[in-house]
């Protein structure tokens, strides 16, 4: 079932609001305009705008009170975890250093999915992950895409842990790793390194979850050498 005119409307408020607070239009600690300024200024019906500031009121962007009207919250409410917000974060030029610490996010967790899924892996997360290196592999001849393949690559390896916990930060790692990747493959001047995707794949095709662990923590160490070069 396709989405309400009226729904659309107040996700594209609230993505409209949300990016003006990210790149800092409206300042920590600012006052929104109400309500009804919004309605007129956007276009858009009055329960519209009132489901919008509720969303970003979820997210922690906001906060509205009765006759206190709408302000900006400070950076530490904000939920970075909800992918819209991640993701308003990141298209708006993130700075090297919230990627270190997305990176820094990433080195806690994938080098243990990886050893999980050396333990847990079925035969169709295998086949997930190998179809992953493959579509890498095909993106060094240019006949896919660089960036979605590796993001797939990597996730697949989160879905392979069988960890339930770890499985839900999928969409996260996915949204963040669409620029982290972008950002250290520009850096380095190369594509991906196909060759150590492989050997993760190895060593969780093995079934061995040290060796799993430490060929993740190596490319994530590489990636936390190159942003830590260029701060």
């Amino acid at each position: 079932m396709n989405p309400s005119p009226k729904h659309n409307l107040t996700y594209q408020l609230a993505h409209d609001l949300g990016t003006a607070i990210v790149i800092g239009k409206y300042k920590i600690g600012d006052s929104l305009p109400t309500e009804a300024e919004l309605c007129i200024e956007y276009d858009v019906s009055r329960s519209a705008t009132r489901e919008a500031v509720k969303m970003l009121s979820a997210k922690g962007l906001i906060a509205s009170r009765p006759k206190k009207g709408i302000r900006v919250l400070p950076e530490s409410n904000w939920n970075m975890f909800d992918t819209d917000v991640l993701g308003w974060i990141l298209s708006s030029n993130p700075s090297l250093s919230l990627l270190k610490s997305f990176t820094e996010v990433r080195a806690a967790i994938e080098p243990q999915a990886a050893a999980l899924a050396a333990v847990n892996a079925t035969y169709d997360d295998l086949e997930a992950i190998e179809h992953a290196l493959s579509r890498m592999e095909a993106a060094e001849k240019g006949l896919d895409d660089s960036l979605d393949s590796d993001i797939a690559f990597h996730t697949s390896i989160l879905q392979a842990s069988g960890n339930p916990f770890i499985v839900q930060l999928t969409d996260f790692i996915s949204t963040a790793l669409r620029v982290s990747i972008r950002y250290t493959n520009k850096t380095k001047g190369v594509e991906g390194d196909v060759q150590k995707h492989a050997d993760i794949l190895n060593t969780i095709k093995s079934r061995n979850p040290e060796k799993a662990r430490e060929a993740v923590k190596e490319i994530l160490d590489e990636a936390l050498e190159l942003i830590n070069s260029n701060l």
